[in-house]
């Protein structure tokens, strides 16, 4: 099992453009092959940089979903609203 961590900074006043497509489309990511939860969350003091958190069976599961059409279709859309590079992190529990 691998943990997703996508850190994501936007251009201010671009946020509830994200959050519409978050709502949108977080339903369906979690009805992807291999996906056992995925969460967005918002930065408390930083209101344009929000977090996705997803859990994934095995790193097979994220890339199948990575290399998806409906996954570069949301990037795409997403990326767009970015003042800076999204910065990712897969991990595994340790504890």
């Amino acid at each position: 099992m691998i943990t997703r961590v996508v850190k994501l900074t936007f251009r201010p006043g671009t946020e509830p453009e994200f959050q519409a497509i978050v709502n949108a489309t977080a339903p369906v990511i979690r009805t992807f092959a291999g996906c056992i939860q995925m969460n967005a969350y918002a930065d408390v003091v930083q209101s344009n940089v929000y977090f996705t958190i997803s859990t994934w069976e095995n790193e097979e599961a994220l890339n199948n979903y990575r290399n998806s059409d409906f996954f570069i279709e949301v990037w795409g859309r997403t990326k767009a609203l970015f003042a800076n590079k999204a910065e990712a992190w897969s991990l595994s529990q340790v504890v």
